[in-house]
């Protein structure tokens, strides 16, 4: 049996979107092995429920946050003999841990994603993230903060970059007929896309906001364009307001897939000037629409947005930088072409589920021959 604890897969948000990623092939390695694989998630709605990736449907089971019975869950699961048992987060790595008390022979993988090893975990999380027989990272930054700040050995921890998922094949972008998303505004659309809560002010949004009155007058008008929802958003109208542009900012739901695939469309410039991306899934569905990105210089960033070739990097923070490569893409269809077609390229290259399933599956292979 084939083992995934996951701390949520139903819900938007980048984590839970490589979350289906994951569990995507890991259905197709238990399968081609003749394997059971079972799907445990701690916050989603209690029950079976399905779960579609691509073509492909799966079921797992939600806990709706009881720790409890999700850890009896899995220890039960564990004296079953689980060859793999895949934690998808740092947190879950004791549930995995204890899991290999009763049954040895089990080998166990831990997802890191970034902010979250930044500094040191708890020492029950640090010490089991340390016993994982594998710990995968999707940049080199999380990777160097796994070793630094979390004590993992190197030789435990690879680099295995995310993708985009099979419904979102770039090839299918670009030649669907797009419709406008309800509420979204004309003129020329600087977008956005993540959760705004509290905890993750660090994204840029407000950055955003406060640079939308920097940039000069003209025709068309220029709005930007936040899809996402949390708790800062009381915060993040209240800055709309007091700079003045609160006409110009919208405030749009998550969305579904084939919505936000069109919203994608019909912005001139997708921006997320954040300190704090482990990766940025974002970033390469903007860039699978040619759209060119502007991201914070910090993180797993870099290693998506190349700084004059795809897109510009940013200063956290420095909203009269943010402001200036802003208005160098808003007023130059060239150059917004030509970085657009350099992320494509980019995504065709190095970032499409193939790539990730044969890796991720080869990394499979390896720790279970060994």
């Amino acid at each position: 049996m084939i083992l995934g604890l996951f701390p949520e897969l139903s819900a938007a948000g980048g984590v839970q979107r490589a979350g289906r990623l994951t569990a995507a092939v890991l259905a197709s390695f238990a399968e081609e092995r003749g394997e059971r694989c079972v799907f445990l998630s701690l916050i989603d709605p209690q029950g079976t429920l399905p779960l579609r990736i691509g073509s492909r449907e799966i079921a797992f089971t939600g806990f709706g946050r009881s720790k409890g019975p999700f850890l009896w869950a899995a220890l039960r699961a564990a004296f079953m003999g689980p060859s793999l048992v895949v934690a998808f987060h740092p947190n879950l790595a004791p549930v995995a841990a204890a899991m290999k008390m009763f049954s040895p022979r089990a080998r166990v993988i831990t997802f890191a994603h970034g902010v979250e090893v930044w500094t040191p975990l708890n020492p029950l999380r640090r010490w089991s993230l340390q016993r994982s027989n594998l710990v995968l990272a999707p940049s080199t930054d999380t990777v160097r903060n796994l070793v630094t700040q979390q004590g993992v050995a190197e030789e435990r921890v690879r680099k295995l970059p995310w993708s985009l998922g099979p419904e979102f094949d770039p090839e299918v972008t670009l030649c669907a007929a797009p419709r406008i998303p309800d509420g979204f505004p004309g003129g020329c659309i600087i977008l956005t896309v993540g959760r705004w809560d509290a905890g993750e002010a660090y994204k840029g949004v407000d950055h955003l906001i406060m640079a939308l009155p920097l940039l000069p007058d003209g025709a068309p008008e220029v709005h930007l364009v936040a899809i996402g929802g949390g708790s800062d958003m009381p915060r993040l109208v209240q800055l709309a307001s007091q700079c003045g542009v609160e006409r110009r900012v919208h405030f749009l739901p998550f969305l579904k897939p084939e919505e936000l695939s069109s919203a994608y469309d019909f912005c001139g410039v997708f921006a997320l000037p954040s300190r704090g991306e482990g990766f940025g899934l974002v970033f390469l569905e903007a860039m699978s629409h040619a759209k060119p990105v502007i991201g914070g210089a910090h993180g797993g960033t870099p290693e998506i947005v190349e700084d004059g070739v795809n897109g510009y990097l940013v200063r956290h923070g420095d909203v009269a930088q943010l402001a200036d490569r802003l208005q160098r893409l808003l007023t130059s269809e060239t150059l917004r072409r030509r970085m657009g077609a350099k992320g494509r390229e980019k995504i065709l290259r190095d970032f499409t589920f193939t790539r990730f399933s044969g890796e991720f599956t080869a990394l499979l292979r390896g720790l279970l021959a060994s």
